[in-house]
Formats: C-alpha cells, structure tokens, sequence
C-alpha cells in the first residue's frame, strides 16, 4: 500500500479481554468415506501377516553367517567347555571370529581367559579338531590372539545367567 504525502495513516487498536482456545482435533470428528467393519480390519490385518509369514529368507552362503556350514562349526564350537568354568567357549566369548572361504577352509579367531590359562596348549587344538570335523569343513586353522583381551563382558547373556552374573 502507498501512501500519498499530506495523508496521515490511522491504526486502529482493540483491546482483548479474553481469547477462547482453539478447537482440538479430535478421533470422533474425523470423515470417513465409509467406516470399516471390525470383519474388514480383521482381514486386513490377516492378509498383512499371511504375506509376512509367506516370505522365504534370502539365500545365504553356507560359509557366511547364517549360512549352514557356519551355524553347524559354532555348533561344534559351543560342545567345548572351560575345564575351570562351567560354560562353553562360544557363550564364554573366547571365540572372536569363524571365517570359512570359498574351499571350505576354516580360520577361528580366539583367546584364552588369560595368557597363564592352565588349557592354554590344549584348547586350541582341541577347538582346531572339532572346527576340523564339522562335515564339510576342508581345513580348520586357529589363531590364537590376545588383543583385544577377554573380559567378562564379552559373555552371552546365557553364560552371565549360568554363572550368576545377571
């Protein structure tokens, strides 16, 4: 808006004594086209979980995780228990990693509880035959590895509750 020269511009004020609040939206004045029966939303729902439980896992390499070779070594990995603690080595977190290549070859990184471990000759070699039995499995290596150090918060949460840790 322009103003003319000579013309004086004039603003008006009201004074408010109260203001009344806005109304709220509420679920009840919501529009509808048409309101959906209870049988409609029940197989609406039935259709979304039919289509949920109908999908196949996508395929998994049987050396990568998930996969069936590698399940079927944690498998064996976890019938190994800690001679001073009731708990298998997987669930205990000795074992760090479970690498299988492409020929089926197997590298299990691991620890021992400490480096004074008194099974410190013989786990490994124990945890190298039993990843080396697993059918399928051509060649089981360990290597053995300090850093980072184990610790008890590397434990599953079932070797907590075993030991009474939890």
């Amino acid at each position: 808006m322009t103003e003319s020269i000579g013309q004086e511009r004039k603003i008006e004020v009201e004074e408010v004594l109260a203001v009344s609040p806005s109304k709220r939206a509420r679920v009840e004045d919501a529009v509808e086209d048409a309101p959906e029966t209870m049988g409609e939303k029940l197989e609406r729902k039935r259709d979304y979980l039919e289509g949920f439980l109908q999908k196949k896992p996508e395929k998994v390499a049987a050396g990568d995780p998930g996969g069936e070779l590698h399940d079927a070594i944690i498998d064996a990995l976890k019938e190994i228990y800690d001679p001073e603690i009731p708990v298998n080595i997987y669930d205990l977190g000795l074992i760090y990693g479970v690498e299988v290549d492409a020929e089926s070859d197997v590298i299990v990184s691991m620890t021992l509880t400490t480096p004074n471990c008194p099974v410190a000759e013989s786990m490994p070699a124990e945890v190298e035959l039993r990843a080396g039995s697993v059918p399928g499995v051509r060649d089981a290596e360990v290597v053995l590895v300090w850093d980072p150090p184990w610790d008890p918060n590397k434990m599953s949460d079932e070797a907590r509750l075993e030991l009474g840790m939890l």
